[in-house]
């Protein structure tokens, strides 16, 4: 709960400063309608909170299975927002430098999607991998969390093989 509050917080006070109606050109300034606080020192307002956007996803974890060391891969975590106002998501950060997540920058409508597309680089890192993603959002779970998994093999990558990438609708490992 305390988590939520912070996030929701945090949110509030980055967009609030910003005067300009959401732009069409992309340039990344958002409105303060777009963020709803729940919490106060009242509680929380269940009304406002199912109002919330939702950040769904088909699968939180993704493993590559066997790979050779210097190979770069990526994959695509589809989401959707369920929610009833747009998800806006502030950031996403790998655990390592050698996982790069790259995320919508504009917000999310209710009843679209959107995707995270994660890239892990094996150059240096051989063995057993498992990295994460931490994304925070506007959204009524605040962040969330999404996992790769790697058996890299040690050893130059072929040369051949320069990248994979796969997404959800044309692979999928449980």
């Amino acid at each position: 709960m305390k988590k939520l509050l912070f996030v929701i917080t945090a949110s509030t006070l980055a967009f609030a400063s910003c005067k300009e109606e959401t732009p069409k050109n992309g340039s990344g300034k958002f409105t303060a309608d777009l963020v709803n606080n729940p919490a106060s020192a009242e509680g929380v307002d269940k009304a406002t909170l199912s109002e919330l956007p939702t950040m769904d996803f088909d699968d939180t974890t993704h493993n590559f299975g066997n790979m050779q060391e210097g190979e770069v891969v990526t994959y695509d975590f589809d989401f959707k927002n369920n929610g009833k106002t747009p998800l806006i998501i502030s950031s996403a950060k790998g655990s390592c430098g050698c996982t790069a997540p790259d995320f919508p920058r504009d917000p999310v409508k209710p009843g679209e999607t959107g995707k995270i597309t994660v890239k892990f680089n094996s150059a240096g890192k051989p063995n057993h991998q498992e990295k994460s993603v931490t994304i925070v959002t506007n959204s009524a779970k605040g962040t969330h969390m999404l996992y790769i998994k790697a058996d890299v093999t040690p050893g130059k990558a072929d040369p051949n093989v320069i990248s994979t990438t796969l997404n959800t609708e044309t692979h999928k490992q449980y």
